[in-house]
């Protein structure tokens, strides 16, 4: 089955909300539809950013995956962007 991922970066954290809780929630929207493989958190050039890798059969159940781990991420911060990609060999190409 195809590896995706779906990317956020993150702004203001919603009131009284843990910054903690933030990754687990992420991971635990995705796992709701899929397999998860991976959930990460880095900072890059200030920014904190939120990964979640999961399988998905194609890119529209992928895209969906995606948004709903959006959607439900964006309750407790601010999703300044997100991007779903699809794993090819050793790169992530951003679905269309």
């Amino acid at each position: 089955m195809p590896s995706y991922r779906v990317r956020m970066v993150l702004g203001d954290l919603h009131a009284g909300v843990d910054p903690a809780d933030v990754l687990p929630a992420a991971v635990g929207a995705a796992r709701g539809r899929t397999a998860v493989e991976a959930g990460q958190v880095d900072v890059r050039q200030g920014q904190a950013m939120v990964t979640v890798r999961f399988e998905a059969p194609d890119d529209l159940e992928a895209s969906s995956v995606g948004r709903a781990v959006v959607t439900h991420v964006d309750t407790m911060v601010v999703v300044e962007t997100s991007r779903v990609m699809r794993r090819a060999g050793a790169r992530w190409y951003p679905l269309r």
